[in-house]
């Protein structure tokens, strides 16, 4: 790189973080040729390798000559140490996010990465033309139309500039820095339109040369309030959204430029940054146009730089670029870094700048420089636990597609064979609990249970309302069916009927448990069907259809056994043995809260019953505490039985009966192009992914 252009030198950086020296003020680190910091012309005697005695021996013009040879020889070694450490440490880890863009990992998550924000003319194009050497487009109105990212390499002075743009399925070599300008509004043009509208596709742009820093920028579109001649009307709104999707990614660095002559806390770019990092700690500012500023007003400018306006964690920078005029007389690039150099050094008010290392693009591209490497280390355990997760969903929703259809007769019904077989492994292991789950996925018999715990509910909620009623229905008896019998003798059909009609009553409520847990079967072999048969469309319809048939016929088998259960259960049986027990647990439970004062049953609250009602409610209550222990368990075993186990083995013979029909197995087979297409792009998806874990495992071995 030419001394007239340098870019200050980077710092050693290892793969835990910058060593502590990495900001120390340019003066104090040697700067190599390669990044072209020129030594300070007054260098002291000290350090030379003979001493003052022999210098003193030697004419003055020698002595100089000597001085000046060790030197340069001094500064060669340190520029040989110097761009070794940055190449084995620094340009890797630009390398890597580089190469990981390049792979289009950004698809599937967000990279670390510096993203440009700003108002129009806040000189953000200006500042990038600085850093990367290469005139922008420039013209009124939005002239970013898309997000460009900007990847700069620095090569070897002995090698030629070279560029290279890509977007959508183009790649454009570039021999000359004087066609990047065109080579973009091209770009722009094919992605977003020739009618002034954006577009949030990336247009890639790589710049090798010998006059960059390292490093990789995103520039946006400039924050636009007004619609110029074709754009849209809502283009202002449009541009906010598009910069608000890649700002408030925790992996982007934002980088908002804001002109010196403005009020800073009225500028949209730092406002937006504000709102998507509050704390500012992936926030810097970028002051601008320092020649502007009115007279007076300097001492709020440094303010700013120094942290004491809008603090910001990694505070703020300034620098001097070209303006209007300066591109209008053509002046260089490199000129400008000269002119802004002087125009620091020389300025009464903003030299101290200068000193505290805060201004100069050189100084800018060194601070990005660091910035970008410091955060791509910060962020890398993060990010490769997030590649590792993307890759193994990715695995998972590949193997629902697998791989296409054979060609041959033979292969085909092999494959149609292995495909039914790994479903009904699937039917199988759902049956005894036993399948895999994915994520957050819950079991089939978990949500069966739920429903019987439902079951649960309606019994006690029953046996409760038995408890309650019961005493009007037994007076209701007295009253109206007591024949010649004598008041106290306990009828026994009164008994039968108060029983009879509260099982009657939950005989629909069971059949009702049972649709919805048939319901939750089928909907299960429906999603196992469709992750097996994905993409062969018909194969999956005669999955469902078999499901949808098999569903209807347990559904009336089952339905069948819970009417048969209640039916039985209207016959009001119980061994006397375990009726008498259950009678005596009752008794002993009312003798237990008649000790503590409490009366089983008030119907006043001056009366209790007498003892013929309480005599029957205790006869109730100790077959019906027995009939719900059998249909708590007994009704569940019968939707299990039916709706469940034989469900579930009848679909897998169904199932296998599709491979007697060898005529309809092209048409079973026949896939989908979606799903073909789909199959492609997660095979893709892996294959990138892979690439990058190996990306990884390369770095972390350095």
């Amino acid at each position: 790189m030419n001394n007239s252009t340098g870019f200050i030198k980077r710092p050693e950086i290892t793969k835990h973080g910058l060593r502590n020296n990495a900001f120390a003020p340019p003066s104090l680190q040697p700067s190599p040729e390669a990044f072209a910091v020129p030594l300070p012309p007054d260098l002291e005697d000290e350090g030379l390798p003979m001493s003052e005695n022999m210098i003193e021996r030697k004419p003055n013009s020698e002595h100089n000559q000597l001085k000046k040879q060790y030197h340069e020889e001094q500064n060669k070694a340190a520029q040989h140490t110097l761009y070794n450490q940055y190449e084995e440490k620094i340009r890797p880890c630009i390398d890597l996010v580089d190469s990981l863009r390049a792979l289009g990992i950004e698809k599937d998550l967000a990279l670390p990465a510096i993203a440009v924000i700003g108002d129009q003319s806040s000189g953000k194009s200006s500042v990038l033309e600085a850093l990367s050497g290469i005139a922008l487009p420039r013209g009124n109105g939005i002239v970013t139309r898309c997000p460009l990212e900007l990847k700069l390499k620095r090569i070897p002075a002995t090698q030629a500039w070279k560029g290279k743009m890509c977007y959508r399925n183009t790649s454009l070599e570039l021999q000359n820095a004087s066609e990047v300008e065109k080579a973009i509004r091209e770009a722009q043009n094919v992605v977003a339109g020739t009618k002034g509208a954006i577009s949030g596709e990336l247009i890639s742009l790589e710049i090798r040369s010998p006059d960059v820093p390292d490093l990789t920028l995103i520039d946006l579109p400039g924050i636009a309030r007004v619609a110029v001649g074709d754009q849209p009307k809502d283009i202002g709104e449009q541009i906010k959204m598009l910069l608000k999707k890649i700002i408030c990614c925790k992996e982007t660095l934002n980088l908002v430029v804001v002109p010196c002559n403005v009020d800073i806390a009225t500028t949209e770019a730092l406002r937006m940054a504000q709102d998507v990092d509050p704390s500012g700690e992936r926030t810097l500012g970028i002051l601008t146009k320092p020649d502007l500023v009115d007279r007076g007003t300097e001492e709020s400018v440094i303010n700013i730089i120094r942290n004491q306006v809008i603090p910001l964690k990694k505070g703020y920078m300034i620098v001097k670029c070209r303006g209007q005029q300066d591109i209008h007389n053509k002046l260089a690039l490199a000129a400008a870094i000269q002119q802004e150099r002087k125009f620091f050094e020389t300025h009464t008010h903003f030299s101290i700048l200068m000193e505290e290392g805060r201004a100069t693009i050189p100084l800018l591209a060194e601070k990005l420089t660091n910035e970008l490497v410091k955060h791509i280390i910060k962020t890398l355990p993060t990010l490769e636990n997030q590649i590792r997760e993307v890759l193994q969903k990715t695995l998972q929703d590949l193997q629902k597609y697998r791989r296409g259809t054979p060609k041959t007769e033979s292969e085909k019904l092999f494959f149609l064979t292995d495909l039914i077989k790994l479903f009904n492994q699937d039917i199988s292991l759902t049956i005894r609990g036993e399948e895999h789950l994915i994520g957050n996925e819950v079991r089939l018999f978990a949500k069966i249970r739920r429903e019987f715990r439902t079951w649960e509910v309606t019994l006690t909620e029953s046996a409760a309302k038995v408890k309650k009623n019961l005493p009007n229905k037994v007076w209701k008896y007295e009253d109206q069916y007591r024949g010649r019998e004598f008041p106290g003798f306990t009828n026994y059909r009164t008994f039968e009927d108060i029983i009879k009609e509260q099982i009657i009553e939950l005989e629909e409520p069971a059949v009702e448990i049972l649709n919805n847990v048939i319901d939750l079967v089928e909907k299960n072999f429906m999603e196992l069907a469709k992750r097996h048969f994905a993409n062969f469309h018909n194969l999956n319809r005669a999955a469902k259809t078999r499901i949808e048939d098999i569903r209807e016929k347990q559904a009336v088998e089952a339905e069948r056994y819970i009417r048969t259960q209640f039916k039985m259960e209207r016959i009001v049986y119980c061994q006397d043995d375990i009726y008498f027990n259950d009678l005596n647990s009752v008794k002993a439970e009312n003798a237990t809260k008649a000790g503590n004062g409490k009366e089983l049953f008030v119907v006043s609250i001056a009366n209790q019953e007498p003892s013929f009602v309480q005599e029957m409610v205790s006869h109730t209550k100790a077959y019906f505490n027995g009939a719900s222990k059998r249909l708590t368990n007994q009704i569940p075993m019968i939707i299990l039985s039916s709706a469940l186990h034989d469900f579930g083995d009848n679909l897998q013979t169904t199932m296998l009966h599709l491979l007697q029909e060898k005529e309809k197995i092209n048409h079973l087979l026949q896939e989908d192009s979606e799903a073909a297409k789909h199959r492609s792009y997660l095979s893709q998806r892996v294959d990138r992914l892979n690439k990058a874990c190996q990306y990884l495992r390369d770095f972390t071995s350095l």
